[in-house]
């Protein structure tokens, strides 16, 4: 059984940075990315980055394009999403999700397992 497991959320002040770590396992072959979605209160899920494994270049949602860098460390099991000049808006739980699916990313219905979730808070 795979499973996901995020780390790295806390708060912190607008302009700050945060890392966010997935730590994935169980995985198999025909799993082709991880994607990162984040989910506001009273908000529909969002996907903001997603990266695939043999891939060195991520895709990013319109809202975080140019602040957020997503890599992967195949020899770790692990992705990482670099959240930079975080504004007050990106203020929400983000989730790391495995796909077997190439295309439309940031579609969650697309993604079959997904971590727990982790906090981000950005305020002042």
């Amino acid at each position: 059984q795979a499973q996901l497991v995020e780390s790295g959320g806390g708060l912190v002040q607008p302009g700050g940075s945060l890392r966010l770590s997935c730590a994935h396992s169980g995985l198999t072959s025909d799993y082709y990315g991880i994607g990162w979605f984040r989910q506001a209160p009273g908000k529909e899920r969002e996907g903001v980055a997603y990266i695939g494994f043999t891939g060195s270049t991520g895709e990013y949602s319109d809202s975080v394009k140019g602040r957020f860098t997503v890599s992967t460390d195949n020899a770790r099991n692990t992705v990482n999403l670099q959240m930079n000049s975080l504004k007050p808006e990106d203020t929400a739980v983000y989730y790391c999700a495995a796909t077997n699916r190439l295309a439309h990313w940031y579609i969650d219905i697309f993604y079959n397992y997904w971590g727990q979730g982790t906090q981000v808070t950005v305020s002042s």
